[in-house]
């Protein structure tokens, strides 16, 4: 109970002292080499943690925030995006060098670390901004995210089907900075019960 109040009073968390970028996430150049991913599968907290837990070594970059809703000139704040009139879903972006880990690789991970078959939740996080989507940067990206999303429907989800969105990344923004490698900073916060390697 101590945890669920825990991630419901974040919500009334001041978006000011929490350090939310007012003019939203302008995407920094990349490093020559480098990509970006974009996911999302429910908490973001619980997100990080997990990759940044079997990527650490292989990742440049992690950051959360929020994608997939409304473009604006100013970053919505977490209950703006809670109430769901942003349309925004809760996203990992992760910057990467493909020669040390390959985007399919990412992808698989996201797919084996939640339950992609729920609609709009991830266990007790119910709403549009828990969903499951994969955001492309390229056509290349597409094209894998859907072969990796097959695969994964044929081998592991047979009769019960992903409900994953794939599209177009577009607008990311920072979340506020409390948010950023929570559990990191919080061991024994919230984390969802549905973020565990599911096979």
């Amino acid at each position: 109970m101590a945890l669920i109040m825990q991630r419901f009073s974040r919500m009334f968390m001041s978006s000011a002292s929490a350090g939310v970028v007012a003019n939203g996430s302008a995407a920094a150049a990349l490093a020559p080499g480098l990509e970006r991913a974009t996911v999302a599968n429910g908490c973001f907290w619980g997100t990080e943690h997990m990759y940044n837990k079997h990527f650490k070594n292989k990742v440049k970059h992690f950051r959360v925030g929020y994608t997939g809703g409304k473009s604006d000139s100013v970053a919505p704040s977490y209950r703006q995006v809670c109430s769901g009139s942003t349309g925004h879903a809760e996203a990992l972006q992760i910057t990467y060098d493909p020669k040390e880990v390959s985007y399919e690789e990412l992808i698989e991970f996201f797919f084996r670390m939640h339950d992609p078959t729920q609609v709009n939740r991830q266990g007790p996080d119910i709403g549009t901004q828990y969903r499951s989507a994969i955001y492309y940067h390229s056509p290349e990206q597409k094209e894998k995210a859907e072969k990796v999303l097959a695969k994964v429907q044929e081998e592991h989800y047979k009769g019960k089907k992903i409900a994953t969105e794939v599209r177009e990344a577009g607008v990311f923004y920072d979340a506020e900075d409390y948010h950023q490698q929570y559990l990191d900073n919080n061991p024994g916060g919230y984390e969802c019960p549905s973020h565990y390697l599911h096979w």
